[in-house]
C-alpha cells in the first residue's frame, strides 16, 4: 500500500464517516417502526461526531492525547451470524446486526489504516478511531443480543 499523506488519510476517514452517515439516514427512511429510526439516528449522529473530531484533528484544533484508546472486549456477534440482507424488510433486531457489520468494517478500515503508518501521532490517531470504531461495535451488538434474545419472566 503507497504512503498516504496525513491529510490524505484523514480526508478518506472523513469520507468513510460521510458514507456511513449517509448509509444511516438513508436506512432511516426505509424501516418501518420509530424504536429502528431512533437506533439509526443515533448511529448516524455518531458517525457525524466522527466526523467533526476527524476534523477537529486534521486542523489542529484536537491532539491525540484527547483521544481514548480504552481497550473494548469484542464479542464477534457480527462475525459469527453475519449481516442481514438490507434489501429486504428489516426487524428492529437486524438494524442493530446490520450496524453491527458497518462498525466492523470501519474498525478494520481505521486499522488497516494505521497498521501503514510509521509510529507517529497519526498512527495513535487512527488506532484511536480504530477502537472507537470497535466500542460502537460492541454497543450495537450488545442491543441487538438483548432485541433478538428479550429477558423472560423465567430467567
Amino acid at each position: 500500500m503507497q504512503q498516504l499523506t496525513m491529510e490524505e488519510v484523514i480526508d478518506q476517514a472523513i469520507a468513510r464517516e460521510e458514507e456511513s452517515f449517509a448509509l444511516y439516514e438513508k436506512l432511516t427512511a426505509v424501516v418501518q417502526d420509530a424504536a429502528s429510526r431512533d437506533t439509526l439516528r443515533f448511529m448516524a449522529g455518531e458517525e457525524l461526531k466522527h466526523k467533526t473530531a476527524l476534523q477537529k484533528y486534521k486542523s489542529g484544533e484536537l491532539g491525540t492525547e484527547a483521544i481514548s484508546l480504552r481497550t473494548v472486549a469484542d464479542a464477534r456477534v457480527v462475525e459469527a451470524l453475519g449481516a442481514p440482507d438490507i434489501a429486504g424488510p428489516l426487524q428492529h433486531k437486524d438494524i442493530f446486526l446490520f450496524a453491527a457489520g458497518r462498525e466492523k468494517a470501519s474498525h478494520e478500515f481505521y486499522q488497516r489504516m494505521a497498521e501503514v503508518q510509521p509510529p507517529g501521532a497519526l498512527r495513535t490517531m487512527l488506532a484511536a478511531f480504530a477502537a472507537e470504531e470497535l466500542r460502537h461495535k460492541e454497543k450495537v451488538e450488545y442491543l441487538y443480543c438483548n432485541a433478538a434474545f428479550p429477558q423472560t419472566d423465567g430467567g
